[in-house]
């Protein structure tokens, strides 16, 4: 049963008049639809600010599309029970990746994004082709050095054939040296590999004489160089170098997304790892960074922060940082992650074992 209007309020009588539209309500309504076009532009609008944030991690101990990102043939490998997670920073602002104005905003109000003039980051002379392939060889360049950084710390000769690629401007060692060269000697010792090489470097002081002797169309040629002093005070000949490596055993790297050298460290511990019986990461899920050379020297990198907190997002507990990123990392480490500083790839494999073993209460950390 339908009740009936009982005042002429409860309903509205049709005046024969069409609705009259106010001022006010116009006004209201062009305000309102300028602003959603202005948000709508701002959403799109490019701005001149690089976005870096926490990127994906990935456990160099399994696989990626199927495919096992670390696989070993000419020697026994074994499992483990852990995970070694590299870490990334995902970033926009680069040229075909422009920041918006409102991931800007975004990036301000978190506290694990970091927001830059775009300049700093992106040279406005290179292309995004140019980077990639930049990014893409420094990945395939770690990925070797943290092969022969983990085989020689697991005991194998790596014997290099040391060609000359040029020298440092500046240095006494340009014009002398010749690309091409091969170098066979330093002050008449043998450096059969760039691990050796860089040992005798090592018992000399800056401004020393050198005698380095390579080999040059076929002949033995004798070169007296006065040594440089690198940034941290070491001996150098100013001589770039591209060492052809006879890997003892055949590792493959699979990775196709990410680049830069910063996965470096992370990829030599998982070669470790699988290469010795020993179970180093024992279930625990540590994750890291850091660049590697041959001789296992662990380097900085950029977006430490970023990465600190990419790996307490997937899981990590544990985060192996370089030493030389220490100042960044104190006061911005999250909640529930413990680092732990390393300067060497053997410092790196000690804090592994130490990890998965429980023992790890006293390891170096960042301070």
């Amino acid at each position: 049963m339908l009740e009936q209007p009982t005042s002429p309020f409860d309903v509205d009588e049709p005046s024969g008049e069409p609705d009259r539209v106010s001022p006010r309500s116009l006004t209201l309504s062009v305000g309102m639809l300028v602003t959603a076009l202005l948000l709508a532009v701002l959403v799109i609008l490019p701005v001149p600010y690089a976005i870096s944030s926490p990127g994906p991690t990935r456990d160099v101990l399994g696989e990626h599309d199927d495919t096992p990102l670390i696989q070993i043939e000419g020697a026994e490998t074994f499992e483990s029970t852990g995970e070694l997670r590299l870490t990334t920073v995902s970033g926009t602002g680069g040229p075909g990746f422009p920041s918006s104005a409102v991931g800007v905003v975004q990036g301000w109000l978190s506290r694990w994004t970091v927001v830059q003039p775009v300049e700093l980051l992106y040279p406005p002379d290179r292309t995004q082709d140019e980077i990639d392939e930049s990014n893409e060889a420094e990945m395939v360049s770690s990925q070797e050095n943290a092969a022969v950084a983990a085989l020689t710390e697991l005991g194998y000769e790596v014997p290099a054939t040391l060609v000359v690629a040029g020298a440092v401007e500046g240095t006494d060692a340009e014009g002398k040296v010749e690309e091409g060269d091969v170098i066979v000697a330093l002050d008449g010792i043998a450096v059969p590999d760039y691990q050796g090489l860089i040992a005798q470097l090592e018992q000399v002081e800056p401004g020393d004489t050198v005698t380095l002797t390579v080999r040059r169309h076929g002949q033995a040629v004798d070169v007296p160089i006065v040594t440089g002093e690198k940034d941290d005070g070491r001996a150098q000949i100013g001589v770039f170098i591209d060492p052809s490596f006879d890997m003892p055993v055949d590792v493959t790297i699979s990775i196709d997304d990410i680049g830069g050298p910063s996965a470096g460290t992370m990829f030599a511990l998982g070669i470790i790892d699988k290469m010795t019986p020993e179970d180093e990461a024992n279930g625990k899920d540590i994750a890291g960074t850091g660049t590697i050379d041959v001789t296992g020297e662990v380097g900085p990198i950029g977006g430490i922060r970023q990465k600190l907190a990419g790996a307490t997002r997937d899981g990590a507990t544990w985060f192996l940082a370089p030493a030389a990123n220490c100042d960044e990392v104190v006061g911005h480490v999250p909640d529930g992650l413990r680092v732990v500083s390393i300067e060497t790839l053997h410092d790196a494999r000690e804090a592994m074992t130490a990890i998965g073993a429980g023992t790890a209460d006293d390891l170096p950390t960042c301070r």
